[in-house]
């Protein structure tokens, strides 16, 4: 097969991948799946699991029971019957007996506390496969440069273990809801000091910022106050899972920076985020990086 055909057939299955990711709280049959890319369905099973090494009902259920755990840890106004229903579980009983065999915990538990390195361990061949299939290129023409205004923002640190970095994102949201800062109104931001993939997980640094117009800080909950500064700054829109955010960030200080012949400014790399998953398709967030230039 030669690359061209390749990438077509790829091609065809990634638009399966996007299909799940947009219809995960509805019924998902072989039919559907296999007319989406225009294969057989006699041979679509075998085709799926042959080129993922996962079959499509298990992938299916990773991403559905994936989805119900970012539900339950960052959305806690979500009722678990409506996650267990919203991931195609006929009651809560058997939606939390297929969690608990995922996750090590039941959804209660996991929504009280989670584990995040059982939970981590159960879906990096996910990650994996996602990163690998999922990933798209960075176009040049998408990248602008634009000022950026001063912006104050209230801030959680999260030092230490990326893998627990839920734990953060759990506090700080608790903390935003208490202060109704809701990020319709409200920027979301992460200042990115360190590559995970670069230092000791006990080194990673990254701040969980949001937009405020006074000081905000509150030793009680580790809100501190501080200030992106206005400046220059290279921008470009990422869609799609963070697990390809890395790859974008990548594009911009291995290729776009050495041709652009700008320099950069002595601030970190930071991001917006504008729409969240699990609120919509892993797919189709998006977050917009921010680096500063000189």
């Amino acid at each position: 097969m030669n690359a061209r055909a390749t990438d077509a057939y790829l091609a065809r299955f990634q638009k399966v991948l996007a299909y799940i990711d947009a219809h995960l709280s509805e019924d998902l049959t072989v039919a559907q799946l296999s007319d989406m890319a225009a294969f057989s369905k006699h041979h679509f099973l075998r085709q799926f699991s042959d080129l993922f090494g996962m079959g499509v009902y298990k992938y299916v259920q990773l991403c559905r029971l994936k989805r119900a755990s970012y539900q339950l840890a960052f959305r806690d106004d979500q009722p678990v019957t409506e996650i267990a229903l919203d991931s195609g579980y006929d009651n809560a009983e058997s939606f939390s007996r297929a969690f608990k065999k995922s996750a090590g915990q039941t959804p209660s538990e996991f929504r009280k506390q989670p584990q995040w390195k059982p939970w981590h361990d159960t879906y990096e061949p996910l990650t994996a496969l996602r990163i690998h299939y999922m990933q798209t290129e960075t176009p040049s023409r998408d990248i602008r440069i634009e000022h950026f205004p001063e912006t104050r923002v209230a801030t959680l640190e999260h030092r230490g273990d990326p893998n627990r970095i839920g734990d953060s994102i759990r506090a700080f949201i608790a903390w935003r809801k208490q202060h109704h800062l809701h990020p319709s109104r409200h920027a979301t931001f992460n200042i990115f000091y360190d590559d995970p993939y670069q230092v000791a997980p006990a080194d990673y640094r990254i701040d969980l910022c949001v937009a405020v117009d006074r000081d905000m800080r509150d030793e009680a909950s580790r809100i501190v106050d501080k200030t992106i500064p206005a400046g220059r700054c290279a921008v470009l829109r990422h869609v799609g899972s963070d697990d390809h955010l890395h790859a974008s960030i990548a594009y911009l200080y291995a290729q776009w920076l050495p041709d652009s012949g700008e320099e950069l400014r002595d601030f970190p790399l930071f991001v917006q985020r504008v729409t969240f998953y699990p609120d919509v398709p892993e797919h189709e967030a998006v977050v917009y990086i921010f680096l500063p230039l000189a």
